[in-house]
């Protein structure tokens, strides 16, 4: 039990830490929030990564996308 609780803990403040280094270097929040949260070691990766230069990576949202198919 204290092995999932711990695993849980981490994998929030991964979550977190991937969320705000995402956003410091301009990159998917979302994406990057979610691969933290599923694999914490992923962060170090992030970590490691050149900060994007340019405009904020940003998915476009499904109404988007769909009208992009039309």
């Amino acid at each position: 039990m204290e092995l999932i609780v711990i695993w849980g803990a981490i994998a929030i403040v991964s979550c977190v830490a991937a969320g705000v280094l995402a956003s410091y270097k301009r990159r998917d929040f979302s994406a990057w929030v979610a691969w933290g949260f599923i694999f914490p070691p992923s962060v170090i990766v992030l970590a490691i990564l050149s900060k994007h230069e340019g405009p904020i990576v940003r998915r476009p949202s499904l109404d988007e996308d769909d009208y992009a198919r039309d």
